[in-house]
């Protein structure tokens, strides 16, 4: 069991290796911004038709009064006497084109024309596919890149590629004709082929085991004529593809075509021939169920212990760290995993095995690796065995510990949350990469101790901070604490930071773990949200008040219970039930009232709507038809009249209506409707509707024409007119809800005492059993006639 001593020795090694990894990857993108610094020399000494020297001066001169780097001045001038995909794209940018949200902060021109110079220098598609990755697709999201080369007998030959690992490179060297690969479909349709995921395409591809994410294939053509296919892969779902997007990919394309013309388009180098024994030891192991990887003496190692190289991993592989295979392919063991380099590590029974060359097992074995600078442990059955140059590892893992592994890595990176430990007494202060940019600090800077952290903070803050480092630093408790962070660059984050003390048997406090979290995003949405609920409360107050205020109105002109009218012949009632929830004041009506002319007006309406507005509407309409019914004129001619009424006198008005005139003594009804579901007659027991006569709704033209219908009524008929809340349902055609109507009045009609004497109770009967379900109002008039 290692010390904790040696543990934190092993932490400091695999930092040392982390950094020096990123310096080179940053020494790889200087050697390309050489290229482009070079040729925009070349660029100055035509123009200024000065010697390289003068001209490499000119351009630092001019670079720092522009404020902007050399290597992006050298890119634009480049671009200005180029007239290429690189240049149209770095002038569409520069003329305002969007720049999609993940775009990263260096200047597009500078990626492109740094892969082109990589590409240049390389001589080959391999050179290029590597150059794109690391300078121009790897900040877009891509893990891997294919060039692919076109032949004229339709086949593909896979002339570059970077982010796969040797073996499945060469698996995928040659595609025979009518392979159906996304590289095929887009020569064959001559335009970019995108999939959301490989495994949805169901399209064979080179990776397709180990990178089952998106994929895009642009074809790479000169001068007109389509000589290969750039294949880009994602490992998570192919992102939306802005047209910045696809004008990056087009201009890359392009670059990849240069290199297949240069190449005359023949097929890459085969590497060295495989020797039998390690293609057994590959097959063996890819039958196997648990995660295997195959290790080799690195073919430059010459140190002692040994470097081992992860050659080949099979496909049930799963790096308990929640890399893609693509990420340990190739590898060193210990890039991979430095932290196998513990004392009784991974790494040593790796070499032990391959010295003695006795098997090793244990059913548990420590495991451990670096998830973005936090260290992740396991526990693992490890089998470790010799196969002539090759060591095979076997591990099989607790189920959850790859899951655990990949949610740690996305909840750092959704959640903007940044890891660090501080050695109090050796002042060694330890951040991941998140925590630079929360603090926007390049990762060079040296990190800010937890002492130092009141001098970064808003002055207003300063307190608070001081109460918590008091009860972490002196109280040897947990603290957190929230305060506005004043960056170099002059912005402020609202940071939340939580953090423990690491007690040590006999030691006391040395260490101490914690977690700073960018909360802005959080902190204004909670202002947003306090004013948000600052205007939902005026804005409620106000709908209740207009509520109230509709409500009265409708109260006012029509109250909910009204005691029956005994008029000519004839008995009426009125009922008007409102909608179940108070702020749905809706517009419907009813009138009965004897006119001059000794006719009896009945009518039912409807407006369109709820509130204060269809409510006076409702009384706009019903106090317009009174008056008009005065002229003695009919009831299809009442409603021409109140339908151009209704268009303009009344502000974006529509509405439906039922208008009868019955004619006592003769027991005449004229009736016409305006949209409006018929009156229902009840005649000995059996429910009719009244003929659907023709009408349009009213307001909805200038002039409209209504037909009018006539029926003679019979002692002990009765008549109902209604509005649309008695019957709709939601779930129910007009036609379905309709004869469910007739059917409840003829039961209505049988429970009440009949004619006009059993009126109220055939209309209480209606509303109360009626089964709609749209929580409308509802208006009935109901006729009896004596």
């Amino acid at each position: 069991m290692a010390t904790r001593g040696e543990a934190t020795a092993v932490g400091r090694l695999a930092g040392t290796v982390e950094r020096l990894r990123l310096e080179l990857e940053r020494a790889q993108a200087h050697s390309a911004g050489r290229a482009v610094v070079e040729m925009g020399v070349g660029v100055l000494v035509e123009r200024l038709r000065c010697g390289p020297t003068e001209a490499a001066g000119q351009l630092e001169s001019l670079a720092e009064q522009a404020g902007v780097s050399a290597l992006a001045l050298a890119a634009d001038l480049v671009n200005q006497a180029a007239a290429d995909q690189i240049s149209a794209l770095a002038r569409a940018f520069v003329e305002g084109a969007a720049v999609p949200p993940d775009e990263p902060d260096e200047p597009v021109a500078v990626r492109l024309r740094s892969t082109e110079a990589d590409a240049l220098a390389g001589g080959d598609a391999a050179a290029a596919a590597r150059a794109m990755l690391d300078h121009a697709l790897r900040p877009l999201g891509v893990t891997a890149v294919a060039v692919w080369a076109a032949h004229p007998d339709l086949s593909l030959s896979l002339a570059g590629s970077a982010g796969f690992h040797e073996e499945e490179a060469r698996r995928w060297r040659h595609v025979p004709p009518g392979v159906p690969t996304p590289a095929r479909r887009a020569l064959d349709e001559r335009a970019a082929v995108g999939y959301p995921t490989l495994a949805e395409a169901s399209l064979p591809s080179v990776g397709q085991h180990e990178i089952r994410g998106g994929r895009l294939a642009v074809p790479a053509g000169k001068g007109g004529r389509l000589i290969g296919v750039l294949e880009l892969c994602w490992p998570e779902q192919l992102p939306e593809l802005s047209q910045p997007l696809q004008r990056q990919f087009e201009a890359l394309a392009e670059v990849a075509a240069a290199t297949l013309e240069s190449a005359g388009g023949r097929e890459p180098r085969v590497p060295e021939a495989v020797d039998a024994q390690f293609d057994e030891l590959r097959q063996l192991t890819d039958g196997l169920l648990d995660p295997c990887m195959v290790l080799r003496v690195a073919p430059d190692g010459d140190d002692l212990p040994p470097p081992f190289v992860i050659r080949h991993v099979n496909p049930a592989f799963v790096d308990f760290a929640g890399r893609p295979t693509g990420a340990i392919t190739g590898a060193r063991l210990l890039e991979a995993y430095p932290l196998a380099a513990e004392p009784g590590g991974l790494a040593e029974k790796v070499e032990h095995v391959f010295a003695t060359g006795e098997p090793f097992r244990t059913p548990d074995l420590r495991l451990a690796a670096l998830v973005d600078g936090v260290p992740l442990v396991t526990r693992a059955q490890v089998s470790v065995s010799r196969h002539g140059s090759h060591v095979a590892v076997v591990w099989r893992l607790d189920d959850g510990t790859p899951r655990v592994a990949r949610l740690l890595q996305h909840a750092q990176r959704l959640g903007r949350i940044g890891g660090f430990e501080e050695d109090l007494r050796a002042r060694r202060i330890a951040w991941n990469d998140t925590l630079y940019e929360l603090h926007g600090l390049p990762s060079t800077a040296p990190p800010i101790a937890l002492d130092q952290l009141p001098d970064h903070a808003h002055p207003d803050d300063r307190h608070a901070l001081g109460r918590f480092l008091r009860t972490l630093l002196h109280h040897h408790r947990p603290a957190s604490t929230a305060f506005r962070l004043q960056r170099p660059d002059g912005v402020t984050r609202h940071i939340r930071v939580v953090a423990e003390p690491v007690h040590e048997p006999g030691s006391g406090l040395r260490t101490v773990r914690g977690a700073y979290q960018d909360i802005s995003a959080q902190h204004w949405t909670e202002v947003a949200l306090a004013a948000t609920r600052d205007q939902l409360a005026q804005s409620e107050q106000q709908a209740a008040e207009r509520s109230r205020l509709a409500l009265q109105l409708q109260h006012a002109i029509m109250p909910p219970a009204r005691g029956p009218l005994d008029l000519p012949d004839l008995r009426v009632g009125v009922r008007y039930r409102p909608a179940e929830k108070g702020h749905l004041v809706g517009g419907d009506w009813y009138d009965a009232l004897p006119l001059p002319s000794g006719d009896v007006l009945l009518c039912v309406g409807d407006v369109a709507g709820h509130g204060i507005e269809a409510a006076t509407g409702m009384v706009a309409l019903r106090n317009a038809l009174r008056g008009l019914a005065a002229t003695g004129a009919g009831p299809a001619q009442l409603l021409g009249w109140l339908n151009s009424v209704t268009h303009h006198l009344t502000d974006n008005v529509t509405a439906t209506a039922v208008c009868g005139l019955y004619r006592p003594g003769a027991r005449r009804l004229r009736w016409a409707r305006a949209g409006h579901p018929p009156p229902v007659l009840l005649r000995q027991g059996r429910a009719t509707t009244l003929p659907q006569l023709g009408g349009i709704l009213l307001g909805a033209v200038d002039q409209a024409d209504y037909e009018e219908g006539e029926l003679v009524l019979e002692p002990g008929d009765q008549l109902v007119m209604y509005t649309d809340g008695l019957i709709e349902r939601r779930d129910e055609s007009f036609q379905a809800s309709l004869a469910g109507l007739m059917a409840l009045a003829e039961q209505a009609g049988g429970a009440s005492s009949g004619g006009a004497d059993g009126l109220e109770e055939h209309l209480d009967h209606l509303l109360r059993y009626s089964n709609a379900d749209t929580d409308d109002d509802t208006c009935l008039v109901g006729i009896a006639v004596r």
